[in-house]
Order: C-alpha cells, then structure tokens, then sequence
C-alpha cells in the first residue's frame, strides 16, 4: 500500500498513451490507488486537456501526486506549473526525480515518453513518490515559487 491518503494523478496525451497504460499497472501492483485522468485512447489529442485536470486534482489535494507523461514532457509540465501550489517536474533520469523532491517538493512527475525508457519511467516514478522533502533550507526556496 502506498500510505498516501488521495489516489495518484495520472493523465497524458496521445505520445504518453501507452507508457501510461503500463504505468498505471506497475503502481496498482505497488499497491497505489491510481485516478486515470485520460486521454483514454491512443489517437491525437491536446495536451492541456489532460495536464489540467491532473493539475487541479492536485491542487485541490483530491490526488497525494500527479503523474503526468507526453512527447517531450515539457508541454504537460508547462501546462500544469499554471495551477497554484503546483510545483511540475519535468524527469528523464532518476537523479532529477529524487532532487525534484528533495529539494524542491515537487508534487507532479512530468515523464518525457519519447526520450525515456518505460524501465527507467517506472524507477523515476517509484523514487519520486517514495522521496520526502528534505526541508531545511530548501523550504524558504520553495516558499518563494509562489506568485499569489
């Protein structure tokens, strides 16, 4: 069981598609309660239609993480960095996963599907959900993200 007290966001575009639908078994077999939030198949389609939703899942914490995977990662990470509270990372090895959350309490991983291996997207997840914040004096960086 994850422990987490909301299920995981996941949600990407048509480039991510398949990664996601093998992501979402790999943490269901984790023992993660996981919120598909589409795109529900594999055809063209919008990317901001699906980081948003992730995004505002949670933003309005109705989500613990967001899971967010298309082409190049940077549509879905620009797209949910939007949303207040949000702190997107944008991960292609896992180094970058356990800093975005030790230092920066990023809440939502963006995966770039077609620059990353499904293995190495899978370790990326898994360290990010498992790292803490370290706090300390990367609180008063994070505290500082924050326009409102």
């Amino acid at each position: 069981m994850s422990g987490f007290p909301q299920p995981l966001a996941i949600g990407s575009d048509h480039a991510g598609f398949d990664f996601k639908a093998e992501m979402i078994k790999f943490l269901e077999e984790k023992g993660f309660q996981v919120k598909d939030m589409g795109a529900y198949e594999n055809k063209s389609v919008d990317y901001p239609d699906y980081a948003h939703p992730v995004a505002e899942a949670v933003e309005k914490r109705e989500a613990s993480f967001g899971i967010l995977i298309c082409g190049s990662g940077n549509g879905v990470c620009i797209t949910a960095n939007k949303h207040s509270g949000i702190r997107a990372a944008l991960c292609w090895k896992k180094e970058i996963a356990e800093l975005a959350r030790l230092h920066n309490d990023a809440n939502i991983i963006c995966i770039p599907a077609r620059f990353t291996e499904l293995s190495d997207a899978k370790e990326m997840t898994e360290i990010f959900l498992k790292t803490p914040f370290e706090g300390g004096r990367h609180q008063s960086r994070v505290n500082k993200i924050s326009c409102a």
